[in-house]
């Protein structure tokens, strides 16, 4: 490898390590295949400007229900939150358990997705949640199952939200008098930007 050659190499990772993406870790999250920050600290799949959002309005007494567990469960417990997340993929599950089971504010099952076991774990709970995150299988079911398990003052977090096959969930929440702010952009590991969704109500927990 003549040295002109290697110069470009050089001068092109200095230029990506002082890139947008790289200020928030996401050549690691490539690497480790993982999404991490730029300490290699968990951090949610969702996009980066809705972490930014979100992060400071997290509240240590939030009560969070996700559909789809990993690395936003480690993020969210530490933070504070008492964190319920429901699973469909067993060798998923089983590498996650061992970490989930040493925080006491996690609370995480394994449910399948036949008979609608999945969507419909969270019809145990009334009026329970903060905010409920909808990043897994089934999702305009387990939409129309969290409608009853939040609380009046919650919010709704719809991951991938620019896919159209989700329109008739996006529709229900709307219909229940949800307000929706769409958060496009780059995020972790992925080469393509897409949209995390907040659903809201007047006077909700997150104060927008």
């Amino acid at each position: 490898m003549n040295k002109t050659r290697v110069g470009r190499i050089v001068l092109a990772y200095y230029l990506l390590q002082k890139n947008f993406l790289s200020k928030y870790g996401w050549t690691k999250t490539v690497l480790l295949k993982q999404p991490v920050n730029r300490e290699k600290e968990p951090i949610p799949w969702f996009t980066y400007s809705f972490i930014a959002f979100i992060r400071p309005r997290i509240r240590a007494d939030f009560k969070v229900f996700e559909f789809g567990s990993g690395n936003s469960t480690l993020w969210l417990s530490s933070l504070g939150c008492e964190v319920f997340s429901v699973e469909h993929d067993e060798k998923w599950y089983r590498m996650l358990e061992p970490k989930f089971s040493k925080i006491p504010n996690v609370h995480s099952s394994l449910e399948s997705l036949e008979a609608n076991a999945y969507s419909r774990s969270i019809l145990k709970y009334e009026q329970q949640f903060d905010v409920i995150i909808i990043d897994g299988r089934d999702r305009i079911q387990c939409c129309k199952n969290s409608l009853n398990a939040l609380k009046p003052e919650g919010v709704i977090i719809w991951d991938n939200a620019d896919r159209m096959e989700y329109a008739e969930g996006y529709e229900i929440l709307q219909n229940n008098g949800f307000k929706r702010i769409d958060f496009q952009g780059m995020g972790p590991i992925n080469s393509k930007p897409w949209c995390t969704a907040l659903f809201y109500r007047q006077d909700n927990c997150l104060k927008v």
